[in-house]
């Protein structure tokens, strides 16, 4: 007889403020907030705040501008992407001594599967949360469930450092009152319309059929949502994907004019994009170049090679190659590089 599954969702607690309070220790207890290039002043929006600025209000995607002006006291620091990319790796390298079954699912978060392990889900969760702590010195939310949707949910349940478990018999006293946007895949537009039709909870959401589900939001939603409020999910662990593309993007903090600053930011992105291709294992064959004007037109161009590529004289050239079948007649609010039609070195 199969091992009843237990699947477990690991969330790092306000993870690059939590990094970034590691290597400078006197920003501990202060609000801090990361964002850009850290300077509220100008255009840019907030990756993350720490539990003290998330007291104001301050949350992740709100512009720099409107945090400033809930917490001016804040500290504000600019992106520090690939210090928090070291210690996402520290993190995750302890991972597998418990459980060879992880997918991998963003710089801050990580599901495993425990099905088959003998100990409880006490011991499980005591255990990884030790080995993260004694490996990075951080704290993170656990949640362990029957599935990866209700996984997720828990491990939001208590934060920071906490740990649920949620049980099949959790799901009507523990899951139905939560609000209706906690179940993944509703947005602020499904929960909008919810709202209007008389739904706030999961519990709500529960409640109706699967016919008036159907019929509010087509079959395949319809029959998601169904399913997800009563905690129903068979999703598998993504152990393994392929990458399709790679690309890095930059909106500047004022709208540009400057051909050389727009050459010069390209000639940046192309060599991250490079960098991720090399890192990765990957050549491409397809580049492309975006521009998006600061009345928001986006234009893009693209040029196929004849053989596959990870030389980045080869990609600058193709690179630029683009950027002039684009007429630069407006002031540029954002660039991008893009590599695609990707091909694994063997």
């Amino acid at each position: 007889m199969p091992a009843e599954r237990r699947i477990i969702h690991i969330d790092m607690d306000a993870f690059f403020a939590a990094v970034e309070e590691r290597r400078n220790p006197s920003l501990a207890g202060k609000p801090v907030v990361i964002g850009s290039g850290g300077d509220p002043t100008k255009r840019g929006v907030v990756s993350t705040a720490n539990y003290e600025a998330r007291r104001y209000g301050i949350h992740s995607a709100m512009p720099m501008m409107t945090a400033y002006k809930l917490c001016p006291q804040a500290v504000f620091l600019p992106v520090d992407y690939e210090a928090y990319l070291r210690v996402s790796r520290q993190f995750k390298s302890v991972l597998p001594s418990v459980s060879p079954i992880i997918e991998d699912v963003g710089i801050d978060e990580v599901y495993l599967d425990v099905s088959e392990l003998a100990d409880t889900s006490e011991n499980i969760t005591r255990r990884i949360k030790s080995l993260i702590l004694e490996e990075t010195g951080l704290t993170c939310s656990v949640g362990i469930a029957a599935n990866k949707l209700l996984a997720k949910i828990a491990s939001d349940m208590k934060k920071p450092d906490g740990c649920t478990i949620l049980n099949e018999e959790d799901i009507e006293k523990r899951l139905w009152p939560l609000p209706a946007r906690k179940l993944y895949g509703i947005g602020p537009k499904t929960e909008a319309y919810l709202k209007k039709i008389g739904i706030d909870t999961i519990g709500g959401l529960a409640s109706m059929t699967l016919e008036k589900l159907i019929g509010h939001f087509g079959n395949s939603y319809g029959r998601y949502l169904y399913d997800s409020a009563r905690g129903i999910n068979d999703s598998p662990l993504i152990t393994h994907w392929e990458a399709k593309s790679v690309s890095r993007e930059t909106t500047f903090e004022q709208d540009v004019r400057d051909w050389q600053v727009i050459a010069k930011t390209l000639a940046y992105l192309t060599k991250e994009v490079v960098s991720d291709l090399h890192e990765s294992g990957y050549r491409a064959k397809t580049f492309t170049v975006k521009i998006r004007f600061g009345d928001f037109q986006t234009l893009t161009r693209a040029k196929t090679m004849t053989d596959y590529t990870d030389s980045e004289e080869d990609i600058r050239r193709t690179v630029f190659a683009c950027l002039q079948r684009i007429d630069l007649i407006k002031r540029v609010r954002l660039v991008g590089v893009r590599a695609n039609n990707l091909e694994k070195i063997k």
